[in-house]
């Protein structure tokens, strides 16, 4: 084992300068899961149906020894993600279509592998991340659909989405955003730079998309609640500059169902060279930057 400066702990940071003990290697991966079904990401102690633990189950079978990874961020019960990205240190030496082919066919269908990539150790899925984006599915329609009920978030009444526009230009920047996490965040600080927030309509889909460094514990469901609640008249956009300045969550306890939201997109450094991917869902194949103009 080649001697290092720092106390080596799997899956974690790694100096610049420095690498892995001898035999190790890191390995990123593009994961596809729907949520509908399961606990979340993050493995529970008494609960094994959650995106981690799938995911584990079948490296480890492919790798032939344990593996656990790290995710470039947690998404809870009934979240989706089309674009979540993952790393794992691992000793097994695979051609890259085992990690996806061969993972594959170890997991239920609701998980899936889309790439795999070698990076050097400096890469670390959490904390190499420069932004993160979800896209909220809002379908609003008289009825809702029997076919995407667990894919998006149904509302029977017509929104005003000038009005949610307008509402969501005040949430845009850096701010304190403690209005809009939930009482459970661990999040040392409550201040957030939000990049974007676009919304736009794509057939009987509303689309909110939202970029961010990172995002505080229930944030994007927040923020997509108080917004519906602007888009069906219920509250003025001016309201949603209270919400935000108040700095407290009671001020708009509204939290949009799980089952709309959607990591879509994970940004790292160029040097990485990882797959560029199109953000979707299947549900809304356009690119970042064209649902605002819908």
């Amino acid at each position: 084992m080649k001697n290092t400066i720092y106390q080596y702990k799997p899956n974690g940071e790694v100096p610049p300068g420095e690498s892995l003990p001898e035999g190790l290697h890191r390995i990123a991966l593009g994961v596809e899961y729907c949520g509908t079904r399961l606990r979340g990401f993050q493995k529970q102690k008494h609960d094994p149906l959650t995106v981690q633990e799938t995911l584990e189950k079948a490296l480890s079978k492919v790798a032939a020894e344990p593996v656990t990874l790290v995710c470039a961020g947690r998404t809870d019960a009934g979240v989706h993600a089309s674009s979540q990205v993952v790393h794992f240190d691992t000793t097994a030496q695979r051609p890259l279509k085992a990690w996806v082919q061969g993972v594959n066919t170890q997991m239920p269908f609701d998980v899936r592998v889309h790439w795999a990539q070698p990076v050097p150790a400096q890469f670390h899925a959490r904390f190499s991340a420069r932004s993160r984006s979800y896209r909220y599915l809002i379908h609003s329609a008289p009825t809702r659909s029997a076919q995407a009920a667990s894919e998006v978030t149904w509302t029977e009444r017509t929104l005003d989405l000038e009005a949610m526009r307008e509402g969501a230009r005040h949430l845009v920047g850096e701010h304190d955003f403690s209005s809009f996490r939930a009482a459970q965040c661990q999040a040392r600080s409550p201040v957030r730079r939000l990049t974007r927030l676009d919304i736009g309509r794509v057939g009987q889909l509303i689309v909110l998309e939202v970029s961010a460094t990172a995002f505080l514990h229930h944030m994007v469901r927040n923020i997509a609640g108080v917004l519906m609640a602007v888009g069906r008249g219920d509250r003025s956009p001016e309201w949603v500059r209270q919400v935000l300045e108040a700095r407290d969550r009671t001020a708009a306890s509204v939290t949009a169902p799980p089952h709309g939201l959607y990591l879509v997109d994970v940004q790292y450094p160029e040097e990485f060279t990882l797959p560029e991917v199109a953000p979707g869902p299947l549900l809304v194949p356009l690119p970042f930057g064209s649902i605002g103009t819908q």
